[in-house]
Order: C-alpha cells, then structure tokens, then sequence
C-alpha cells in the first residue's frame, strides 16, 4: 500500500431538506507515503472539512477513508478513537500545551493519556526531530511561539503515526518563525527518522506556505479543481486568484 491516505467518493452535508449544506462533494484523491501535500482554497471551500474527515475526526456523509490500508468508516467510536490515537498526528494553529508541564511531559502526554507509560527514549527522540532537545524541561511560557508548535508537532508524533494532520499550523507565527516551522515539517517528509513519519497533509491559505509542499490540491465549492506539482508561490498565488474571480 503506497498510499497513507485514501478517499472515494467522499461527501459531506450538513443539515436536511431545504437548509442541507453540502460541504464536500464525490472527492477522490490519495495521499501517498513520503509525501507532503498542502489543500488551498477560499473561504468556505471546504479545507478543514476535508481534513476532519481525512483524519477521522469527522464521519462523511457518504464515501469511504482509509488511513494507512484500514476503512475507518468500519470503526466503531471507541475503535476509531483508538485508532486516531495510535495511526494519525494532529497539529492545529492553537499550540493547546498544558502551561503547567514541560516541553518533555506535554509530548509524553498523548502515551500517558492512552493509559501507557511513555518511553522517554521516543520522547526525546521526537523533540531533536523538531529541533528541541535541549528545551525538554521548559514549559510553554519560556518558549517562543515557534518552538510551542515545534513541541506540538512533536506531541503529534509521539505514538509514531502514519500521518500527521497539520490545519493552518504556521497562521499564529510570524514569518521567521513560520518558516523555521515549515523547515521542519519538510524535514519530516525528506528525512524521516528510522520508524518516523514521511507523510503530511496541511490544510493553509499562504501561497508562500504551500510551497513548502510536493503538492497543492485546490478546492472551490467543496469539490476538487485542480492540483500542482511541485508548486512555486507565484503559480499557488496565481491559481488562487483565478478561483476568486466569480464564475459568471
């Protein structure tokens, strides 16, 4: 199986009868191992629905989702939560780090809350991935902002997922640290660790961002319209606009 992740026919509405919105419609794509994919489109073309649903964090409404080669439309809750835990990394604008605990005890808590005792070794292995070894005993009001999402992102790949979820994870740092953020996630993909991770999936509006990527998919009205390859930030930024402008 070279894919990580794999949608068919996946659709998502909200609501019924006269007031159903339809949010994703009949999406086929997969996310192949080893690589780094950004999904770019305007406001409200569904992004983070796409990315819910992707991650099991959303049931479709219809079509199927399987994350490193398991349906997950075949998981109960209590399966699918297990699951989520094990097999998917997740890492959004908002740090969501527990101020009280160390850079160290926030990565381990993911392990601990699955009712597991952290190995420490992994715990330290995941934060020199993301650059913060030697920030283990700091706690989230002595770091930068940038290396707050650094032990996100290592939190996220503690249980050595097979894919790591990213929604706009640069949108609450300025540009230096951005970059420093997106350095890492590339990283990740070009030079996994020996059980790591080398497949990611970020959800973001900056062309600048998504040139980090192997790909953009671009969505507009809930629908795939199009993708690049190996993208620059003037073709991204140009085929942004091009969705903008209203179809007459």
């Amino acid at each position: 199986m070279d894919d990580a992740v794999r949608l068919e026919s996946l659709a998502k509405t909200y609501g019924s009868g006269d007031s159903v919105v339809t949010a994703l419609r009949d999406i086929r794509v997969s996310f192949p191992k080893g690589n780094f994919t950004a999904v770019m489109g305007p406001s409200g073309s569904g992004k983070s629905t796409l990315l819910q649903c992707a991650a099991g964090l959303d049931r479709p409404s219809s079509g199927r989702v399987f994350i490193d080669g398991t349906d997950i439309a075949e998981l109960s809750e209590t399966q699918l939560t297990k699951f989520r835990r094990e097999s998917t990394g997740f890492a959004f604008q908002a740090f969501n780090l527990l101020p009280s605990l160390t850079a160290e005890q926030n990565v381990a808590l993911p392990v601990r809350l699955a009712g597991r005792k952290p190995d420490r070794r992994t715990v330290q292995q995941v934060l020199a991935q993301v650059g913060l070894e030697k920030k283990a005993g700091s706690r989230p009001g002595q770091l930068s902002g940038g290396q707050q999402q650094r032990v996100a992102i290592a939190r996220a790949l503690v249980t050595r997922p097979a894919v790591l979820f990213a929604d706009e994870p640069t949108g609450a740092l300025d540009l230096t640290t951005g970059r420093e953020l997106l350095d890492v996630l590339r990283k990740l993909v070009d030079s996994p660790a020996d059980d790591g991770l080398s497949t990611v999936v970020m959800v973001t509006h900056d062309p600048n961002v998504a040139s980090f990527a192997d790909r953009v998919l671009f969505l507009a009205d809930g629908s795939l319209v199009g993708e690049l390859i190996s993208p620059t930030s003037e073709a991204v930024a140009a085929r942004m606009a091009e969705l903008a402008v209203p179809k007459c």
